[in-house]
C-alpha cells in the first residue's frame, strides 16, 4: 500500500524495511523518517531479528530528501541543517551502530542522501540497473548523511571529489569495480542474493558480527596502537559469547556449528 512511506516484514531470523513512496522515487518526508526510526528501533529491540534487509520498492532506491517539502514560499529563506541533525545523521549513526550487519539491496537510482544512507549499510549489493549519484551539486548543496567521509574512505580522494563535484551518476558495475559498494548482480537476481545473504547472517554469530562493526567503525579515527587495544578488548568479550564456544566445539568435532546469537551470561 502506497499511503504507508515503508513496509516492513519478519522473517526467519532477519527483517526487510522496503522505502515505499515509489511514486516520489522513495524520497524522504517527514512521516518516512518517522517510520524509519521507529521500525529501526523495534528490530534492534526484537532479539530474534540478527540482521536487516533495505530495499527500495517500484524504479528506485531513494533519492533523499523530497524537495518537495524544501520549496521556499515567496520572501520565504529555506535555511537547512536542522533536518539533518533531526533526521538525516541519526540515521546514519543508527545503521552503524545497530548489533548486527544490515544489508542494501539497491534495486535501482540511490541519489543525494539516498545514496549515502546505502553505503552506510554493512553490505550494498545493487542491480545492474541502478546507479549512485551524489547529486547534491546539482542544487548548489553539500553531500551529507556522511557521504563527504565515507567517499574518500571507500574510492579515494580523486574519484570522492569527482563524484561530489560533478555530481555524474555511477553505474553500479563501476561502484563495484572502484570498491564503493560490495557487489553488482543482475537486476533478476537482486532481491534473491540479498535474502541468501541476510539468511547466511541469520545463521552466524550475531555478537561477533556486531563487535566486528564496532572495530571497524572505530578503525578511521583510531591510531594502530589505539585499534590494537581496541581489538584486544572487543576478541576478549568475543571469546566471552556462547557462540565463540560453539563454533570451536563445532570445529573440533568437524560439523556445522549452532549459533543463536545471544549474548554471554
Amino acid at each position: 500500500m502506497t499511503d504507508q512511506p515503508i513496509l516492513i516484514e519478519q522473517r526467519t531470523g532477519y527483517r526487510v524495511i522496503t522505502f515505499n513512496r515509489p511514486d516520489r522515487l522513495n524520497a524522504f518526508n517527514e512521516a518516512m523518517h518517522d517510520a524509519l526510526r521507529l521500525g529501526l528501533a523495534e528490530a534492534e529491540a526484537d532479539e530474534t531479528c540478527r540482521a536487516l534487509l533495505i530495499t527500495g520498492s517500484g524504479r528506485g532506491f531513494c533519492t533523499g530528501q523530497d524537495l518537495n517539502d524544501r520549496l521556499a514560499k515567496p520572501g520565504e529563506n529555506v535555511v537547512l541543517g536542522g533536518t539533518l541533525e533531526a533526521h538525516y545523521n541519526p540515521l546514519v549513526r543508527k545503521l552503524r551502530a545497530l548489533p548486527f550487519p544490515v544489508v542494501a539491496a539497491v534495486n535501482g537510482v540511490a541519489a543525494g542522501a539516498g545514496c549515502n544512507i546505502a553505503l552506510a549499510c554493512d553490505i550494498v549489493l545493487a542491480a545492474r540497473s541502478a546507479s549512485f549519484i551524489q547529486s547534491f551539486a546539482r542544487v548548489g548543496l553539500v553531500p551529507d548523511s556522511g557521504g563527504t567521509w565515507i567517499l574518500p574512505r571507500l574510492i579515494g580522494d580523486a574519484r570522492a571529489r569527482g563524484l561530489a563535484l560533478l555530481a555524474e551518476p555511477l553505474p553500479a558495475e563501476k561502484a563495484e569495480s572502484w570498491g564503493l559498494i560490495w557487489k553488482c548482480v543482475d537486476d533478476a537476481a537482486l532481491a534473491g542474493e540479498a535474502q541468501k545473504l541476510c539468511e547466511h547472517f541469520a545463521a552466524a554469530p550475531t555478537q561477533g558480527l556486531a563487535l566486528i562493526k564496532r572495530a571497524l567503525n572505530a578503525s578511521a579515527g583510531n591510531t594502530l596502537d589505539a585499534q590494537l587495544d581496541l581489538e584486544r578488548d572487543l576478541q576478549r568479550a568475543a571469546s566471552q559469547t556462547p557462540d565463540y564456544a560453539e563454533g570451536v566445539r563445532a570445529f573440533m568435532e568437524k560439523r556445522k556449528p549452532n549459533f543463536t546469537g545471544r549474548k554471554g551470561s
